[in-house]
């Protein structure tokens, strides 16, 4: 017997499955009006925290408004540490995000195999799976530029960023063409702060995010 308690991810799978069955619906025909494949609704049922839309699309389907995408942004943001998920949310509300990173490139614009170098240097003791589900759910904060009208995003990386080598030369070239090819989006500006600029007048990466109501928030990690 396992004693583990539910993930939230499989907890949203059995609401899921409780709407869909208390409805009499196959698992195909459920699919159908999520305007999906039957085994990515399969898997959502069993687990695995579907996308944004599913959910959005689900309240739809089941009337719902609002319930299942919040329950799928809970459900994702469980994997994060409490005193992190403010931020997540000021995320997906800010109409900006400005962003200087001195030692490595923000989180939103890493890639999966920067990424994975970053948590492995800073949690060296964490297990293989422990690491893809920090892997992922940082993978999971893009999908704030997948929505209507995403927040525009200007990050300015330090020129130690772009040489320090996370991850060795191929995740490192993998991480550059990826901000090359995130800096061709209309929402995202990247800008490199050069050795040659001297000595920036802070030695420690920020955000500063911007709402709706046009105040802002700075968010710094000390």
């Amino acid at each position: 017997m396992n004693d583990e308690p539910e993930t939230p991810a499989v907890q949203f799978g059995k609401e899921i499955k409780y709407a869909r069955e208390a409805r009499g619906w196959p698992q195909a025909e459920l699919a159908d009006k999520l305007f999906c494949k039957q085994p990515y609704a399969s898997k959502t049922e069993n687990g695995q925290l579907p996308s944004a839309q599913f959910a959005e699309q689900c309240d739809k389907v089941f009337g719902a408004p609002g319930t299942y995408a919040r329950m799928r942004q809970r459900a994702a943001d469980a994997g994060n540490p409490l005193w992190f998920i403010p931020y997540l949310q000021l995320e997906r509300e800010a109409v900006s995000i400005c962003d200087y990173s001195a030692t490595r490139v923000m989180g939103i614009l890493q890639t999966p195999e920067y990424a994975e170098a970053v948590f492995r240097s800073a949690r060296p003791h964490d297990s293989a799976v422990e690491t893809k589900k920090l892997v992922e759910d940082r993978m999971r904060r893009r999908e704030v530029f997948d929505i209507p009208n995403p927040p525009s995003l200007w990050v300015i990386l330090h020129e130690a960023v772009l040489w320090s080598g996370v991850g060795g030369p191929s995740a490192m070239r993998g991480q550059l063409q990826h901000l090359v090819d995130a800096s061709e989006s209309p929402h995202i500006t990247v800008q490199v702060f050069p050795f040659s600029a001297g000595a920036a007048s802070r030695g420690v990466p920020f955000d500063v995010l911007t709402r709706q109501d046009g105040t802002e928030v700075l968010y710094e990690e000390t």
